[in-house]
């Protein structure tokens, strides 16, 4: 079985920073395409930023120049770096990976639990 588990959450003032880590476990062959999402009451699940295998990443219009992701393959691990935090950025948010299991190299998509944040003062 393959596990994504995400924190980080917390409550911070507008302005503030967090960061969000998520981990993969289990037994798998490798991880690509690797994400965050955020969905806030009353809204649909949203994409906030991706990073491919290669280091290639693509931010939603809200966060570019606030937030950053990465990853580290040696850890199986994405974060999300999140700064200058707003109170529309109040959400659980939830990690995403595509993993290989198997030998066909077909990945399977994964969520972790959810993590929340809220921003407020």
């Amino acid at each position: 079985q393959v596990q994504l588990v995400d924190s980080g959450g917390d409550l911070v003032q507008p302005g503030g920073s967090l960061r969000l880590s998520c981990v993969v476990s289990g037994r798998f062959l490798s991880i690509n395409a690797m994400g965050w999402y955020r969905q806030a009451p009353g809204k649909e699940r949203e994409s906030v930023a991706e990073i491919t295998s290669g280091g290639y990443t693509n931010y939603a219009d809200s966060v570019r120049g606030r937030f950053t992701i990465s990853r580290d393959n040696s850890k199986s691990a994405v974060y999300l770096q999140m700064n200058s935090l707003k109170s529309e950025d109040s959400a659980v948010y939830y990690c995403n990976a595509h993993v290989v299991r198997s030998y066909n190299w077909v990945p399977q998509e994964y969520w972790g639990q959810g993590t929340q944040v809220t921003v407020s003062s």
